[in-house]
């Protein structure tokens, strides 16, 4: 069952202080920097301090490893989206929450398990992909439901899914060049996708 918001999946291992949750952060760090491909087992357990075959107590295989960094990085996405989905009502404000909510996880706590959510996702086995869809649709029905509403009030005048293909590319880069510290705040930041997306003057 998809968890209805942050506090309900405090204990998910990729987010959490225990060894497990910390081989999978360092995992999504390494992925993100290196690269799937790039990143062996044995520098996985020398970066997190571990010995090569303590990781298999915990996974079956290095696929494995990225399969769960991503599947608990979309269950951890989908609370963020619900919980923004909420607060508002009217469909306008809703995707401008649902647009800061993505910020927030490409850019910050989460933002390398995002990178390698979206950066890595051939790297895995066919058969892992067909798993992860399932949860992912979760997620992404969010996002259409709303654009959808907002085509129906013709305050959107383009496919919903080409649409949020279009907007979803453009938020994940985001990770590519932005800077929390830098010149532009993240509410700045949501503002312009916002403007932008909706035509705003």
């Amino acid at each position: 069952m998809i968890a209805k918001s942050i506090e309900e999946i405090e204990h998910i291992a990729c987010f959490s202080d225990t060894a497990r949750g910390r081989l999978l952060q360092g995992a999504a760090y390494l992925f993100h920097k290196q690269g799937y491909d790039k990143t062996t087992v044995r520098e996985l357990a020398q970066f997190i301090g571990i010995q090569s075959g303590s990781l298999f107590h915990h996974f079956k295989s290095k696929d494995d490893i990225l399969a769960h960094v991503m599947e608990e990085t979309i269950i951890y996405h989908h609370a963020r989206l619900e919980e923004a989905l909420h607060q508002f009502d009217d469909p306008e404000l809703q995707l401008k929450s649902l647009i800061q909510a993505e910020l927030i996880s490409i850019t910050g706590d989460t933002g390398s398990a995002m990178a390698v959510l979206v950066h890595e996702w051939f790297s895995l086995s066919e058969e892992k992909q067909k798993e992860l869809l399932k949860l992912r649709k979760n997620y992404e029905d969010i996002w259409l439901n709303v654009i959808q509403k907002l085509c129906d009030l013709g305050k959107i005048r383009y496919d919903a899914f080409i649409w949020r293909r279009l907007l979803g590319g453009a938020i994940a880069w985001t990770v590519t060049w932005y800077n929390p510290n830098g010149k532009m705040t993240l509410d700045e930041l949501t503002n312009t996708v916002w403007d932008m997306a909706m035509n705003k003057k």
